[in-house]
């Protein structure tokens, strides 16, 4: 599928009714949550997709442009409007995040599966050990306030069970900066994987920050707080990939060839048919956007589409699958990796004066006071062990007692446990 080979509407038939905008929401007992997953996914899309419009026309001085802009920024607004209200009513704030955090684990381990740049590979590799954590955290908290266990959420299709633990993912945030990929050289598969991660952890980011205060208990606040600390720090980590020298209208051209490549893909995939017309009708609003898009870029750049996005047919598509085997293998492999400025380093081999020692004994050198910790802790007091939900035994050995949490490991250096 090439998008640019595909004849466009006019952008503004993509103005839609309030009939067309208000959707009917999806059953919460019944979904399929590959189906939940895509649309938490295409929500974040939709969000990114208006703030980059909101910063590109702030940063314009050309009125037609920014005219071109608002058009269809409104159309992506509506999008993620109707997109965002297909979560029902009597969905709470932390089953919701739940389905936020498998969005980060399935999303993240099929894009480093198929990253062709090793760099971006790894910055993928090393955060989806933390969002994989979250879900084991979040989880616990479901089940320790509403008694739901969050299996019945995510069915069988991902793994609940300790990653590298939020306590020991708190870093300075000098070392979240990363190297950028060069887009003029980078494959479009390479570019489609940064921009989609980094609206997919912005959005996680947003959602928490904002809904968090809303929980109904202290417990609940603070671990969506301290969690959504973590979610700055990635979203800074995969911000860092994108290329700076691109220029806004190149920008806005990846930006509609993401959102073209993400909604044909679901299309492909999604089961249910009413948001599957969905899919359908959005790409078809996207095709016409990513049209646009080319002509100004040819208009005021003088550039062809084609110095952008050689080629343009669409790589392999994005398709939700079990990733609970490659997880599983980067957790044996990564799980005491930190970050150290634009690279990553074995927790042991930091040096002691080093700044994530510095940033850890400012945050966490109360224990007791670390939201992620407490709400294991607290399972662990009121039933005996921690929730879980696994197919096979955790491929750390350390990671395996279901009575203690782990507060050491990627976070103090072997030989420094004792003075803990």
């Amino acid at each position: 599928m090439n998008p640019f080979e595909q004849r466009p509407a006019k952008v503004d038939d993509g103005i839609m009714d309030w009939a067309t905008l208000y959707p009917q929401p999806y059953d919460k007992q019944t979904v399929d949550p590959y189906t939940k997953i895509r649309v938490i996914l295409m929500n974040g899309i939709e969000v990114e997709a208006a703030i980059f419009k909101h910063q590109f026309h702030r940063n314009c001085q050309n009125n037609d442009l920014r005219r071109e802009l608002a058009l269809s920024r409104r159309i992506e607004q509506q999008q993620q409007k109707r997109i965002n209200w297909l979560k029902p009513i009597d969905e709470t704030v932390v089953e919701t995040a739940v389905g936020y955090e498998h969005v980060a684990v399935d999303l993240t381990a099929w894009l480093a599966l198929n990253e062709p740049d090793p760099y971006v590979k790894q910055a993928l590799d090393f955060a989806l050990l933390e969002d994989f954590d979250h879900l084991y955290r979040f989880a616990n908290l479901l089940d320790l306030d509403e008694q739901i266990p969050a299996e019945l959420l995510v069915k069988s299709y991902v793994d609940i069970t300790p990653g590298r633990p939020t306590i020991a993912e708190h870093r300075h945030p000098f070392d979240s900066v990363k190297y950028p990929a060069d887009f003029s050289t980078a494959s479009n598969r390479t570019k489609l994987n940064a921009l989609i991660i980094v609206a997919a952890e912005q959005q996680t980011m947003n959602f928490y920050m904002n809904l968090g205060p809303f929980y109904y208990n202290d417990l609940g606040r603070q671990l969506y707080q301290e969690i959504a600390m973590i979610e700055e720090q990635h979203v800074t980590h995969y911000g860092s990939l994108l290329d700076p020298t691109c220029t806004w209208l190149e920008n806005l051209l990846l930006h509609e060839y993401m959102e073209c490549y993400l909604y044909y893909s679901f299309y492909q995939d999604e089961m249910d048919p009413h948001i599957k017309r969905i899919w359908e009708m959005h790409f078809e609003q996207e095709v016409a956007h990513l049209h646009k898009a080319a002509e100004l870029l040819a208009r005021y750049e003088n550039k062809q589409w084609q110095q952008v996005i050689p080629g343009g047919h669409f790589p392999k598509l994005l398709q939700f699958h079990d990733t609970r085997d490659y997880v599983r293998q980067i957790l044996g492999q990564q799980i005491t990796l930190t970050a150290n400025r634009e690279g990553y380093v074995n927790i042991e081999d930091l040096p002691p004066h080093h700044e994530y020692f510095f940033y850890q004994n400012r945050i966490n050198h109360d224990i007791d006071a670390i939201p992620s910790h407490v709400v294991i802790e607290r399972h662990q007091q009121q039933y005996g062990n921690d929730y879980r939900s696994e197919f096979r035994d955790h491929p750390v050995e350390v990671l395996r007692d279901r009575t203690r949490d782990n507060t050491n490991i990627a976070r103090i250096p072997e030989g420094r446990y004792a003075m803990v």
